[in-house]
Formats: C-alpha cells, sequence, structure tokens
C-alpha cells in the first residue's frame, strides 16, 4: 500500500503573475493571462495540500517579479539546509535575494548564497539516494558540485535537450523519495542520461510526449497523492495502475509562463 507522509511547503502567491517576457518557448507575451483566474487556480493547489494534511508557508510576493509564483525555483532545501538560486536569466535575478531572506527570518541556520548558476528545485530533485541535477538550458554544471559539497548527497548530472523541458521538473518527478521512485519523459534528455536514468531507476514509469507536452510531469508525490496537471490523461491512469492516488490540478493560466503544479512547490525538507 502506498503510504503518504505530511511535507512542509513554501509557496508564492501570483499576485504580480504576467508573461511580460520570452525566457522559455511556453511563453508568449501576446497571449493574455488572466490574473483573477491565475489566483483561484493557485489557491486550489495550495487547499488542496493543506486538505491532504501538508503544511503550507506563504512567501510573500514582489512587484516586478511576475514568475515569482514559480516557488520551486527559489531555493533547496535537504536536512533542513538551504541552498539559494541564482538565476541564468536577469529577469528573475531579484527572486534569488528574497527567498533567502524568508529562510534566515524564518529559523533556518545553514543558508548557502550560491556560487555557480542553478535554478533550485526546477534542476534538483531529491530522492534518498541521489540528488538528480539537470543541467543544459538553465543551471550550470559547476553547481552539481556545489550542491554535492553542502549537502553531502551525490549528485548526478542529467543533460536536457529540448527547450521545452528546461528544467528538470518539467521532465522528470520523484514519485516516492524513500524508494527511488520517479516518472520520466525519456525524449527530454541526452542519450547518455537516458541510459543513466535506466541504470538508476529500471523501473520508472515513462511518460509519452503527449503528456509531457501538458507538462504532467510537473508534479508533486507525497508518496501516496500525485498532485499533477489534470489533462495528462494518461499519466494518471498510469499512476493508478501502480498504486498511487492522483490528483487532478487545472493551473492552465500558469502553464502560459511554462509552470505548473510543481513549478509553484518548493518542499521544505527538515534534517
Amino acid at each position: 500500500m502506498r503510504m503518504a507522509t505530511p511535507r512542509r511547503y513554501l509557496m508564492c502567491p501570483p499576485a504580480h503573475f504576467r508573461v511580460s517576457y520570452t525566457i522559455n518557448p511556453w511563453m508568449d507575451p501576446s497571449k493574455p493571462v488572466d490574473p483573477v483566474l491565475a489566483l483561484f487556480q493557485w489557491e486550489e493547489l495550495r487547499d488542496r495540500y493543506r486538505a491532504l494534511g501538508h503544511t503550507v508557508e506563504i512567501l510573500d510576493p514582489l512587484a516586478g517579479l511576475p514568475d515569482m509564483v514559480f516557488a520551486a525555483n527559489g531555493a533547496t532545501v535537504v536536512d533542513g539546509r538551504v541552498l539559494g538560486a541564482r538565476f541564468a536569466n536577469p529577469e528573475r535575478s531579484g527572486e534569488a535575494p528574497a527567498h533567502l531572506a524568508w529562510f534566515r527570518a524564518n529559523g533556518f541556520a545553514e543558508v548557502r548564497d550560491p556560487v555557480h548558476i542553478n535554478e533550485a528545485e526546477g534542476d534538483f530533485a531529491v530522492t534518498a539516494s541521489w540528488i538528480l541535477a539537470g543541467q543544459g538550458f538553465r543551471s550550470s554544471p559547476l553547481s552539481h558540485g556545489e550542491a554535492q559539497e553542502f549537502f553531502g548527497r551525490p549528485v548526478i548530472g542529467l543533460e536536457l535537450v529540448d527547450p521545452h523541458y528546461y528544467h528538470l521538473d518539467t521532465a522528470l518527478a520523484v514519485l516516492d523519495g524513500a524508494r527511488d521512485e520517479v516518472m520520466y519523459y525519456p525524449g527530454a534528455f541526452s542519450p547518455g542520461s537516458r541510459a543513466v536514468l535506466a541504470r538508476l531507476f529500471p523501473d520508472a514509469l515513462l511518460a509519452t510526449a503527449e503528456d509531457a507536452a501538458v507538462l504532467g510531469l510537473n508534479a508533486v508525490s507525497d508518496g501516496r497523492n500525485v498532485l499533477l496537471p489534470h489533462n495528462a490523461a494518461g499519466l494518471r491512469a498510469a499512476l493508478a495502475e501502480r498504486g498511487f492516488d492522483p490528483v487532478p490540478v487545472d493551473l492552465s493560466e500558469l502553464h502560459k509562463a511554462g509552470g505548473s503544479v510543481k513549478c509553484c512547490t518548493m518542499e521544505l525538507r527538515a534534517g
């Protein structure tokens, strides 16, 4: 039987969410965004987490930072230690100090301002055995060694090759960290990285191109409940077959900026 474990998350309301620039293939400033609907959809996600027994902390949004809603990119927390982000694009650079200020004000003693570019849980995925680390579009491969030294956990580098899957969390999701269980879309990775994933996770759930294209892998699991985009129908069925409870979520407005469930959700992993 799949067992859910209570989690603690950090989220940031989309009070200033807009698509006003283009830093990934999903973003088109000519397409209108409904800020009211975006906030409603975000609140639905927050409330689902709380209804499932999880704790949700709130980071106050700052004007002029429309992508701050994607809280997963602000830091990576493992064993209570916080590695901050350093963004590749100047449009998002102001988010990093805002996140670190929140951690320092909320009792986190070990907080590191990174040397190398990393976009936090956008490109870092944590399992019991490894930290999987994406590279190719945003995070620098030099950040992998920095994360390994700081967290004291082995870091496995994975090369992303499709710009639509510009962050690891758009192409891979951890389903059960304690069991090193993941799902991913092979087409997002280089041949060598696909071989590494197959070796590390021989029983992984492999997503279709159709489910990946609706950001179905931008999902959050508590070990039993998997919150994912509602239109990833194939993944929902496959997850149910494996004993998970898929929880469909509609974040269509945030999808316009290339983000969904995981992008909005940073996990605060205690020591």
